[in-house]
């Protein structure tokens, strides 16, 4: 059974991602997103693409070498035949498996607070990707941003004051957005979040523990 995305991850990130130009963490972020998600698949490719029309161009500028490019841009826009679906096994993408090294019961896990536990994974210091284990019905603390924050569901599904979530969406929050994410009542929700600075927690328990979290 396919999943059923309808949050997807910006084209700034995707055009980025295609460029080489993400940090790690969010390069991850856009590499598992893309291992469910045919429509962003298919933007990449485009734009995988496109970079490769604009090299030629640059390289041979010859009236030959500008229709060759205009050739390769008009072939890939606006409709891209997205790659088949790759195959998938358990709860983790393949993308997402390579840096825990196997699924779900590979995962280390370590308590946040109020049932919340989170697995910090091993990116480099441009920007932080966590696994996030939110128990059913639960909340993580309500809080803002001073950046950055893409947020995958991976198992179950959640909510806040812009919409619901379930597997493959993506939530992009940056610092206008203060919210409360609700994990749902049906089942645990497992999530890949990455950051590029710290939270801003509202409450003051979450600030005072908020050094020793790397949150």
């Amino acid at each position: 059974m396919k999943t059923k995305i309808k949050h997807h991850i910006e084209d700034r990130h995707l055009l980025a991602y295609s460029a080489g130009a993400l940090p790690e963490a969010f390069s991850l972020m856009v590499a598992t997103h893309i291992s469910l998600c045919d429509r962003c698949r298919a933007q990449v490719e485009a734009y995988d693409a496109l970079g490769g029309a604009v090299l030629e161009a640059v390289t041979d500028s010859s009236d030959a070498g500008l229709d060759r490019a205009l050739a390769a841009i008009d072939a890939v826009s606006p409709e891209v035949t997205p790659r088949p679906e790759p195959a998938k096994t358990g709860v983790i993408p393949a993308p997402l498996r390579d840096y825990i090294g196997g699924d779900l019961d590979a995962v280390r896990w370590r308590p946040v607070g109020l049932g919340v536990r989170q697995a910090i994974l091993p990116t480099s210091g441009e920007a932080t990707a966590r696994l996030l284990f939110i128990p059913a019905g639960a909340a993580v603390p309500d809080h803002g941003h001073r950046g950055t924050e893409l947020t995958m569901v991976l198992q179950g599904a959640f909510s806040d004051e812009t919409d619901s979530f379930a597997r493959g969406d993506v939530e992009t929050a940056d610092e206008a957005l203060n919210h409360m994410p609700v994990a749902d009542i049906s089942a645990d929700c497992i999530c890949l979040a990455v950051t590029d600075a710290p939270l801003r927690f509202n409450t003051l328990l979450p600030r005072l523990i908020q050094p020793f979290l790397r949150i």
